[in-house]
């Protein structure tokens, strides 16, 4: 891969101040290869979580679509949460879940060896409020990079990473929008679409906007290596 600044963008729309800060704050080293990734159903297995919270509330997903919207239901009568009790069961889920989601096979041991010759960041849509559970999370099941809570869609952050840092860079996420997101404003960077349950996986086809869809950690790492190698 060749060293990039940001060629064939388009015009990003203005960061969130939030996210904004915490990309300033951040230390990158221009010119050093950079692996932007997920954490919900990319480091975490962020589904297997929800359904036990979920559980000890009374409701279940039923698994007919990728969508959370729909797919959650009351078990006495099989009807969906409406949208406007969804926001707020999310919530509950992000501040008492968070630190507790199980890590996804094998990303500690790739992530591990991919720093050695690239810097990680972790990009991830977790609320603020949960930031620092989430980041608890990372360092306790070995994954301690630095960490940024965006908002919204992932393009506009991963822009201004690129900006920063001038060099070849990997998106590794579940969600298809976000790979649109990122190859409007960030087209140079190579986007991985990885879904780690394989039950929501099997729901999703890949995502038309990425470059590869990854069906493990061990796979994105090869297919990384491959990439970073041929530069």
């Amino acid at each position: 891969m060749k060293t990039v600044a940001n060629p064939g963008a388009t015009t990003s729309p203005p960061l969130p101040d939030p996210v904004a800060v915490q990309l300033a704050a951040l230390s990158l080293v221009p010119g050093r290869p950079l692996v932007i990734a997920d954490a919900d159903e990319v480091l975490f297995y962020f589904l297997r979580g929800l359904e036990g919270f979920l559980e000890g509330r009374g409701l279940y997903f039923d698994w007919a679509s990728y969508a959370l919207y729909g797919n959650i239901r009351r078990r006495d009568d099989d009807a969906v949460v409406p949208a406007e009790d969804l926001h707020g069961l999310l919530e509950g889920f992000f501040a008492e879940a968070t630190e507790s989601l199980m890590p996804v096979d094998g990303a500690a041991e790739a992530l591990r060896e991919l720093s050695r010759q690239a810097q990680v960041v972790i990009l991830s849509n977790v609320p603020l409020p949960a930031r620092a559970a989430r980041e608890r999370a990372l360092t306790r099941h070995g994954m301690a990079y630095p960490l940024v809570a965006n908002s919204g869609p992932k393009g506009p952050a991963v822009a201004a990473l690129i900006d920063q840092v001038g060099a070849p860079a990997v998106f590794i996420d579940d969600i298809p929008q976000n790979h649109t997101s990122v190859a409007r404003l960030a087209p140079a960077v190579h986007r991985l679409h990885f879904v780690a349950d394989p039950r929501l996986g099997a729901l999703l086809g890949p995502a038309a906007d990425s470059h590869h869809r990854a069906e493990s950690w061990p796979d994105l790492h090869r297919h990384i290596d491959r990439l970073f190698g041929a530069g």
